[in-house]
């Protein structure tokens, strides 16, 4: 249980960093090179820190197998985050000597992710549609990450220029992988699993035939524009910048049909994923024009005017929050009650978190993402910040989305304090935790004698994981 909570609430916290910094951005009190600072805080801290965690967690349940090395999945958010808070330091202060330094300590700790899931998913002998998503995601995983430390080498020392490609080519080819290459296919990898389970439907009739536009047309989009992009080659981006699209349409269509046939009373989760559908539709609708254009352009990264946050907010932030209201009350629920099913009341999943909170952060969330989408089309901006549009409504739309992320992460802590069998502090930091609490720092969260201390709750020696906390736990 701790390690997948434990990199949720470290991905939490760099995100409330990335919104700070974007409003930081929008009043330009954001030093060195800030833009650089809020995109790898969003997307490496929030973003890519949650699916570790997600892809650690639930990986081995979906596939029936077990996870290759509770050690390495510590060990990678320790490395990642670590190497994402020396790099946010060096860009903020000008250090530009430091990035390559910082950027080969992430890449170590995504490379253990890769390794850790991939040993994971090379146990079964047969792929399904989800499985697929995400081995494909693991090596845009790789990919990204090598042309990350190439670009902070470069920043501090211009050596690409040696090798007949431009600094502008690297970054729009490692923007693409990262962006479209692991996050977005992560998303369509999980929703094919989470958009049916949760919905209680089945992909019938015609999702199976746009299934099949998604699951071919979007890797090879993104290989396609992404080399593009990377050799300066406008026909070939071109192909991807059709292929993509089409393909977040097809994906749109399939889950907003899980929705509408969903057979479940309706939950934030299933709220959040028709935001998701809608999003996704809008920015691909806005993106096929401005990338048939012009695929190549610095300003067309994401999209065309209103795709970042369309992108970002809309479609990545919707899909992990929506997720979150539901994992992380299971996994605490699994660890907490499900051995108390059937012997006395026990709450129900959906009773954890406060539904007041919920309704409130989801429209703090969904106002401020209209309003940063609408500042950059009132101001025909497009770029890869959430905050280049015009100045006040961005402002405001930006401040409400990180008061709804306070409220998000104000709920989903209250779900851990009060239910979890640990401590918070032993969630949030591992041994460390359990050593404060030892010591009578920690003054518990009133929880049943022992506040977590049994074999379960991840405390172990070795790896911090206890062998309540596994795949096991769960299913």
């Amino acid at each position: 249980m701790t390690v997948p909570l434990r990199h949720f609430l470290v991905g939490l916290t760099l995100l409330g960093g990335a919104l700070l910094a974007g409003i930081g951005l929008i009043v330009d009190a954001v030093p060195g090179l800030g833009g650089l600072v809020h995109v790898h805080l969003f997307l490496i801290g929030w973003v890519c820190v949650t699916i570790m965690g997600a892809m650690t967690q639930f990986v081995p349940v979906w596939s029936g197998t077990t996870l290759h090395s509770r050690r390495l999945a510590s060990a990678q958010l320790a490395l990642v985050v670590g190497g994402l808070v020396g790099f946010a330091a060096a860009l903020a202060l000008g250090r530009l000597a430091l990035l390559a330094v910082f950027g080969t300590v992430m890449l170590v700790g995504f490379w253990t992710f890769v390794y850790n899931v991939g040993r994971t998913l090379g146990t079964v002998e047969e792929l399904d549609v989800t499985e697929r998503h995400f081995a494909v995601a693991l090596a845009f995983f790789v990919v990204l990450t090598a042309l990350g430390v190439l670009l902070a080498a470069d920043l501090g020392s211009g050596f690409l220029a040696g090798f007949g490609v431009s600094h502008g080519g690297v970054r729009g080819a490692h923007v693409t992988l990262a962006v479209f290459g692991a996050v977005l296919t992560t998303i369509y990898g999980a929703l094919y699993q989470l958009g049916t389970m949760f919905t209680q439907t089945e992909l019938h009739g015609v999702d199976h035939r746009l299934r099949a536009v998604e699951e071919v047309g979007h890797p090879v989009g993104v290989v396609a524009l992404a080399a593009g992009r990377l050799i300066g080659s406008t026909a070939l981006a071109r192909l991807g910048a059709a292929l993509i699209p089409l393909a977040a349409l097809a994906f749109a269509v399939v889950l907003a049909r899980r929705l509408f046939e969903m057979r479940v009373e309706r939950t934030p989760m299933h709220t959040r994923y028709a935001v998701v559908a809608l999003a996704l539709a809008a920015w691909a609708a806005t993106a096929a024009p401005a990338w048939l254009r012009s695929p190549t352009a610095r300003e067309h990264v994401l999209g065309g005017p209103g795709g970042a946050p369309l992108l970002l907010l809309g479609v990545v932030g919707f899909v992990i929050l929506g997720t979150l209201y539901h994992v992380v009350p299971f996994v605490v629920w699994v660890e907490r009650y499900s051995d108390r099913l059937g012997f006395e009341a026990v709450p129900m999943v959906d009773d954890l978190y406060d539904d007041r909170l919920a309704a409130a952060d989801g429209t703090l969330l969904f106002v401020g993402t209209a309003l940063v989408v609408a500042a950059d089309l009132l101001a025909g901006a497009s770029g890869t910040t959430l905050g280049g549009g015009a100045r006040g409504p961005a402002l405001a739309g930006m401040s409400l989305v990180t008061l709804g992320v306070a409220v998000f992460a104000v709920n989903a802590v209250r779900v851990i304090r009060r239910h979890s069998p640990g401590t918070l502090a032993r969630v949030a930091l591992g041994r460390f935790g359990a050593r404060s609490a030892s010591r009578g720092t920690d003054g518990g969260d009133g929880d049943a004698p022992g506040d977590g201390d049994g074999p379960g709750d991840g405390d172990a020696p070795g790896d911090g994981d206890g062998p309540g906390d596994g795949p096991a736990a769960v299913e």
